[in-house]
């Protein structure tokens, strides 16, 4: 990827959506109902991914580099496809949507309230924990539906880490490096609570999907190493 700008980066996002637009939505018929500890899960990754993203695109347009909001504008637009994907695998096992969970709730007042870069740093959390949750959803799916949906939004959100860490390394890059290193293990321990809430709140649908809560929670905290280092 560039090293300087967001040219490349637009271009990934472009032929991303180019291959979905190609190759169409799954085929909705063919759903069953979820088990309900599942259904339950999926709820609420839905309400996360659900958000409008209309306050991140704010403060990325803020910044002054056009090329970096219309890759955040992508970014949300593909969110959102993630929420429509994840509504309709729902509705395809007679499930509804939820309108809110207490969880996405807290996340978002604190993205709101921080400016781009401790908001980059608040999203990375959830995006690091959804890594390893829609791998789970794409294994340890019960039915073809399921698995390949979440298949779909894990190709989506492997690269979003990447994404985020790009522009987080050049956010931190005027910090001296033992300030770096204090951010990046800042981060590391919130993305430890956090994924730890994550666990047991999800636990019996890790348990279901063949995970557990306590390798689902070593998993992640184990995955943010490389993903810390990378933002430094």
């Amino acid at each position: 990827m560039d090293s300087t700008g967001y040219g490349d980066w637009i271009r990934d996002f472009e032929t991303a959506r180019r291959e979905r637009a190609g190759q169409g939505d799954p085929d909705w018929r063919t759903g069953v109902p979820l088990h309900p500890a599942i259904r339950r899960s999926v709820q609420r990754f839905q309400v996360g991914e659900d958000g409008d993203g209309a306050e991140l695109i704010t403060k990325a347009e803020a910044a002054g580099d056009a090329e970096y909001a219309s890759a955040v504008r992508m970014f949300v637009a593909e969110e959102r496809n993630h929420a429509r994907l994840l509504a309709l695998l729902l509705a395809s096992g007679d499930a509804p949507t939820i309108a809110s969970h207490w969880s996405d709730r807290i996340f978002v007042t604190l993205r709101r309230a921080l400016g781009l870069r401790l908001e980059l740093l608040v999203l990375m959390i959830a995006e690091v924990v959804a890594l390893r949750y829609y791998r789970a959803l794409r294994d340890g799916g019960e039915d073809a539906l399921t698995r390949e949906v979440a298949g779909r939004v894990l190709a989506d959100e492997e690269r979003h880490v990447p994404f985020h860490c790009h522009r987080l390394r050049r956010a931190l890059r005027p910090l001296p490096a033992p300030a770096r290193v204090l951010v990046t293990s800042g981060w590391r321990a919130a993305l430890a609570a956090a994924c730890l809430v994550v666990a047991v709140d999800h636990g019996p649908a890790l348990r279901r999907l063949g995970v557990g809560r306590g390798r689902f929670a070593v998993e992640v905290v184990r995955s943010s190493g490389p993903i810390a280092a990378a933002m430094r």
